[in-house]
């Protein structure tokens, strides 16, 4: 898993972060990506980006760690995208109904361009 920089807004805290996720999201794996979404927001950062491009497959797991990460990104005023899912992730969502609550884009680079304020999607 990497995690890139935390982007500044100007005010010298970092909002933004990416993480790019490589590999399967499972049972075995899905602890780090929890414990590193808990630390992005413990250090400041309000807006999550989830690079999926290189996950072929995600399990029940991975699905608890997105909306426990979410949640906690709520609760401090903010965000999390998931950006570039590939279609066996896509469905995964759409079976569980959480396209329905997190914000997809097809990459990283429209994750961050998109600069609407958004509020909770319906179903969240």
């Amino acid at each position: 898993m990497v995690v890139s920089a935390p982007e500044s807004d100007g005010s010298g805290t970092a909002e933004w972060a990416v993480v790019r996720v490589d590999g399967e999201i499972d049972v075995a794996t899905g602890p780090e990506l929890r414990r590193r979404l808990i630390e992005l927001v413990d250090e400041g950062v309000r807006h999550v980006v989830l690079d999926l491009s290189t996950v072929p497959f995600l399990d029940s797991s991975a699905l608890g760690v997105f909306v426990t990460g979410l949640k906690r990104l709520r609760i401090a005023g903010g965000t999390m995208r998931l950006a570039a899912c590939r279609p066996p992730v896509r469905a995964v969502l759409k079976i569980t109904s959480l396209d329905r609550v997190f914000f997809l884009y097809p990459s990283v680079e429209a994750a961050l361009a998109d600069e609407t304020e958004y509020t909770a999607p319906t179903g969240a």
